[in-house]
């Protein structure tokens, strides 16, 4: 029940930020005076629509996506010089001119969007990717305010009663072979939290971590406070490769994508984690931070693909780092809530849905603005083109040009959607013969 719930709260959430996303186009469209004669979300056969004033409104079949219409979208064949149609391209741009004509009602012409200067077109079309971003910043403002992030204490989760070396699986049995932990050998035990190290008060988990580094091979006394009472032990750590880690917490990989490590300090404890609300200043960082993430994985979108495919039809394990689609969506959401085990309840895991919610937001953003035809971007990067062009004619005194020929772009768009359309084929048939899991 619990796992069916989560694909209800990610459905409703996915469903409330592609509505949102038209309404980041429609709204400022109206305000600059053009028509918008369709506001629906999904795609296929409508469900329901109803008409209010020019505009008709509705839900359609298939909820993966959503479309305003914007009245007048490509210039007239007129106000571009009339290109002939000789070939099939040709055909394509014209039909849709002619199409786009037609939707201009008599004496209206001035409200076809082609009409709007290029800080409006820019208004317009970044409108739907802007409202994602804000609905991110909303759910991780809510999640950092509300329930706080997860944050190291100073309290011992697990101490591990073995060595593992660095490039093997930390989940792993300890073997015979393995070198026994200093941690566990000193007496520490789970829940104990750490007050001192050496002559040194700890106040937070990366204090400690550094000393341990720091201190490999030194017998060091350690006061940890067990039920209440302090407890003094002698811990010696091993010096062991250990791996590097950046400002952000991350480790550190080389040109061949291997985890760069050095000698430290090593004591086998981890720390115990407990959600703390961040201050408000901290919210646009966070996602300034994860939207620059979201970036990296876009401009690598290409490589991602094609071990999407040597992973599926290989046999392979997907690796968690994998791109996954609209199942793949669902299935997280499921899998977060349902999750059980100590210190997991429902907070954790609203705060869980609506940041992987948050998440999904800021790849809507960042995707929708790859400047290819049909996503947001594409009409962002024609809006641009036209008025550096308009620009350009200015300071060189020549007379004004007409507006950009956008229907040019039209079999570019088809194809551009046929990829999308393939991907997304691909990633629902990942999702479900070679799913990643996160429980």
């Amino acid at each position: 029940m619990a796992y069916l719930v989560g694909v209800v709260v990610a459905v409703v959430v996915l469903l409330a930020s592609i509505a949102l996303h038209e309404v980041g186009h429609m709204v400022p469209a109206k305000r600059f005076g053009v028509r918008v004669s369709h506001y629906f979300v999904g795609f296929g056969p409508t469900l329901w629509s109803r008409t209010r004033g020019e505009t008709e409104y509705g839900l359609k079949a298939i909820p993966l996506g959503g479309f305003v219409r914007l009245v007048g979208m490509y210039p007239p064949a007129a106000s571009v010089g009339d290109p002939p149609a000789r070939t099939w391209v040709g055909r394509l741009a014209q039909d849709a001119r002619e199409a786009s004509a037609e939707e201009i009602r008599p004496g209206e012409d001035g409200r076809a969007f082609y009409r709007l200067s290029t800080p409006k077109k820019l208004v317009v079309m970044l409108g739907g990717p802007v409202m994602n971003l804000l609905i991110a910043f909303v759910l991780m403002a809510i999640v950092m305010l509300g329930f706080g992030i997860p944050t190291a204490t100073t309290t011992l989760d697990t101490v591990s009663q073995c060595v593992i070396p660095a490039g093997d699986d930390p989940t792993r049995t300890c073997t015979d072979a393995d070198e026994p932990a200093p941690g566990a050998a000193a007496g520490l035990l789970p829940g104990d939290e750490v007050v001192r190290y050496g002559d040194t008060d700890i106040d937070s988990w990366d204090q400690l971590t550094d000393l341990i580094r720091a201190s490999g091979g030194e017998a060091t006394p350690i006061v940890v406070d067990r039920d209440g009472q302090e407890v003094d032990l002698t811990v010696t750590p091993v010096v062991a490769e250990r791996p590097v880690y950046d400002e952000d917490g991350a480790a550190v990989l080389d040109d061949d994508g291997q985890v760069v490590t050095e000698p430290a300090g090593f004591l086998g404890v981890t720390a115990a984690e407990e959600r703390e609300p961040t201050p408000v200043l901290e919210v646009p960082q966070v996602v300034a931070e994860r939207t620059w993430a979201t970036m990296s994985v876009v401009v690598t979108l290409p490589a991602r693909i094609v071990d999407l495919v040597q992973t599926t039809f290989g046999g392979e394990e997907r690796g968690t780092d994998s791109i996954v689609g609209i199942v793949g969506v669902g299935r997280f959401a499921g899998e977060i809530a349902s999750m059980q085990g100590d210190g997991i309840d429902w907070s954790l895991k609203l705060a869980g849905l609506l940041e992987m919610l948050a998440s999904l937001n800021l790849a809507l953003f960042v995707f929708n603005l790859i400047p290819l035809p049909p996503l947001d971007g594409g009409h962002v990067a024609a809006a641009l083109w036209e008025g550096g062009r308009r620009q350009v004619a200015r300071l060189r005194g020549l007379p004004r040009p007409g507006p950009f020929d956008t229907a040019k772009l039209v079999p570019l768009a088809y194809g551009v959607f046929v990829v999308l359309g393939a991907m997304g084929l691909l990633l629902v048939y990942a999702d479900l013969v070679n799913p990643v899991t996160i429980a």
